[in-house]
């Protein structure tokens, strides 16, 4: 087996696992992968996982290596919100929800955070695409509901407004009957409070 026979194979995995080439080509000496870092054909992401060199990495590619390293994952918290345009800062960690432990990963391409949630919350997104791969990532409202039921010290209106999130964007994309046939699943008096803090946040935000 050749390097190009290899590329050739897995090229449209962008980001794949030593499983992945072991499809394949069953019995797949791992040595190759050192090799080809070598020659920096490749780039190890972390423990059994890699990426093609030469391919760009944009903001979904990223969404898409986070799904794939920690599974099952999906985008959410303040990476989403970005996406969605309801926070004005940058997001240098891709933030994800996932079943399993909460971690942090580190990577040569970017720092990845892992929330755990019970199973019971793991629900409430949507499968993008980039370069027909899927990547999973939260619709709107589960990614604000998430967000305010892992983030401490939301508990009065001025914590909410010092969030600086884009009310006039939350307004014209968020289904708020979505969003609160969601917030029952949570049945949590905290994140209840804070969905009104919102509510009212967005209403004094209007213009009169």
């Amino acid at each position: 087996m050749t390097w190009t026979e290899f590329r050739n194979a897995l090229k449209g995995y962008k980001v794949f696992s030593v499983g992945d080439a072991r499809k394949y080509f069953p019995g797949f000496d791992t040595r190759r992968l050192v090799e080809w870092q070598k020659k920096n054909y490749i780039r190890k992401l972390i423990n059994k996982w890699y990426l093609f060199a030469e391919i760009p990495v944009d903001e979904l590619l990223l969404f898409r290596i986070s799904n794939c390293i920690y599974r099952p994952s999906y985008i959410s918290l303040e990476s989403a919100l970005a996406f969605y345009h309801f926070i004005p800062e940058a997001v240098y960690s891709q933030q994800a929800i996932s079943t399993r432990k909460t971690v942090s990963c580190k990577t040569p391409v970017g720092n990845f955070i892992y929330r755990n949630m019970k199973p019971a919350f793991y629900f409430g997104y949507r499968i993008l695409k980039k370069d027909d791969l899927p990547v999973l990532l939260a619709e709107p409202e589960k990614a604000l509901l998430d967000f305010l039921y892992l983030s401490a010290g939301l508990n009065s209106l001025k914590d909410i407004k010092a969030l600086r999130l884009n009310v006039a964007e939350i307004q014209q994309t968020i289904d708020w009957n979505k969003l609160e046939d969601y917030a029952r699943v949570f049945s949590s008096k905290t994140l209840d409070k804070r969905i009104r803090l919102l509510k009212k946040s967005s209403l004094h935000a209007q213009p009169a």
